[in-house]
Formats: structure tokens, sequence, C-alpha cells
């Protein structure tokens, strides 16, 4: 990965957004491009702004939530908003990869130093050097060196605001009793955290819903009822930033080209399967449905989440 260098929060790079928190790092430390290498195509502020928008959620998340990560994401970033998550496991980590997939710049915060041991987790090493490669970057208040604490995490995520014209919140567990005060580990939800931080900062804080069993839902739906916008898509954010660059193609219908491509299309309709559930839902033989996902994958209907989980993709 590309040397590790650092911006002063006098010096004309340094991020405009997170110049105006109340506590904005007087150094970041960063890995790659601080600034982006062309003109963004998003403007909200202004030709002389780069958009940040910033997606957190649980570490332990649910294939609804990887799916609803990876569409959001992604839709922003092609829409020519700048990722910003903070490279955990679970939803960060979907969210960077969207916008790595579509070549997009994504920005990285961490809680840790920037060097190669430090860096956390370990196994995100390889889409950090993505990251960089595809135009975006790795950013810390902290030196080369420092390992991650129940302080340095809730501390970072005011960063991941404070960069951002707003944050969505995917999937987060319920606050804890002291919920707000400071920003110890103890408060809870690190993406909570973010949300709070956000509504410091006066940023636009999201949320998507869930299921009202989950666990994962109960973060998103205390948000909610605290004003946060509700999400079904990027466009919801896209209006509530004023963006003229909705995508109307967000809500049509995916359609297959046979038979079989439809009876999986449909079965998938409701959210992610696994390929057994598949099988039982469409009544085809196993091999055939196998071979029609496949074809799906390649024709960008479908993605597979993992572990033969499947879901349709709207890229």
């Amino acid at each position: 990965m590309e040397e590790i260098r650092t911006v002063n929060i006098n010096d004309k790079n340094y991020p405009k957004l997170l110049k105006e928190i109340k506590d904005a790092p007087k150094v970041l430390y960063y890995r790659g491009e601080i600034l982006p290498r062309t003109e963004p195509k998003a403007l909200v502020r202004g030709k002389s702004e780069e958009n940040c928008f910033a997606i957190v959620g649980t570490r332990r998340c649910s294939d609804y939530g990887k799916q609803v990560a990876l569409e959001i994401a992604g839709d922003l970033a092609e829409a020519g908003l700048i990722i910003v998550s903070g490279l955990a496991p679970g939803i960060d980590t979907f969210c960077h990869q969207a916008a790595v997939e579509r070549k997009k710049r994504t920005i990285a915060v961490l809680g840790t130093g920037l060097d190669e041991k430090s860096i956390y987790p370990q196994s995100n090493l390889n889409l950090a050097e993505k990251i960089i490669e595809t135009g975006g970057c790795l950013i810390s208040e902290y030196p080369p060196g420092t390992r991650g604490t129940n302080f340095t995490f809730p501390q970072r995520n005011r960063i991941i605001s404070g960069l951002s014209l707003g944050v969505l919140v995917i999937e987060a567990k319920p606050p804890l009793p002291n919920f707000g005060v400071g920003v110890s580990k103890k408060s809870g939800s690190g993406a909570l955290i973010t949300a709070e931080w956000a509504r410091k900062q006066k940023r636009l804080v999201f949320a998507v819903p869930g299921p009202i069993h989950s666990s994962n839902s109960k973060g998103p739906h205390y948000l909610i009822k605290q004003g946060a916008k509700l999400v079904e898509n990027a466009n919801d954010i896209l209006k509530e930033l004023n963006l003229k660059l909705q995508r109307p193609d967000l809500c049509k219908t995916i359609i297959g080209e046979t038979e079989e491509e439809n009876l999986i299309l449909e079965a998938l309709k409701e959210g992610a399967l696994d390929i057994d559930k598949i099988i039982e839902k469409t009544k085809l033989p196993a091999q055939k449905v196998a071979s029609t996902i496949a074809i799906l994958e390649i024709k960008g209907k479908v993605r597979n989440l993992g572990a033969n989980i499947y879901a349709i993709s709207h890229r």
C-alpha cells in the first residue's frame, strides 16, 4: 500500500466538512487520495467540495443487512457520493466493497494506526489495498503503531460523521440505558454512537427499518422514533440531499429471460435465500437451479452473499 502521509487542519487539503466540527483532529494520517483525483459529479455545497456520505452498521449483520448495504452503498456511489465507513467487519465491509466493485472512491476511517500490523481487522487488508487502488483513502487520527481500544473506535466515529453530509445506519443492536453519555464503548452500538455524533454535528441521520423481532432492527427503529429519516433505497437519501442524480431504475422489477430464471427471481423477490430454499420454492432440479443461478450471476441479476446465499442484484 502507499506510504502514510499527514495533513494538518490548516492545510488546504484538509477535508472541509470535517474542519467544521467542534473537536476536529489537528492532524490526520492517511494513505491514498485525501482529495478526489477528479471533480465529483454529485455537488451539494459547491465545486470545491466532495460529497461524502457515511454508512455504518453492526458487525454481526444478517443476510438482509448484507443485501441492503451492498445495494444502497453501490447505488449512492454510482450517483457520485463518496461512501465513508469504518472498515469494520460486517456492514462497513460490505459498503466499502460495493463502492470498490464499481471502481468508485470510498473512505475508510480507522480507530487504529494505518501501518499494516495495526489495521483492524487484519482480514480486510486486501480490501484496504483495493480502496486505495480505486482512488479512495484510509484515514486515522492515530499515528502508526496505535492499536485499537475501547476508546479509539468510538472516538473515530466522530470523524466518520464529520466527513459526511449524513449518516445511514443499517442494522444495529438497541442502545444501552446510558446511551448518549460520552463516547465509551459501554454506550453500546458503534453505529448508534456514529449517529449520535452526526446529530451533535447537525448532520442528517437516516436508518433502514428491519424485521420487528430481530435485535439488529432495534437500533435503526430507535433512531427512526427519534426522528431519523426512514430509508428503503438510495433515492430516499438523494432526495433529502437535494441531488438531482436520482435513479428511476431502482424500483424496476428484475426480469429473467427464461421460465427458470423468472422462477428463481420470483423466489428471491422477498429477500435473500440459500440455495436449498431456492430449490424448495421453485421446485426445480438442484442442477438446474445451480446452472441458472450461475447464468443470473454472470448477467448481474443475482449475487452470492456468501455461503451459497443469493439475493437479487440491482447493479
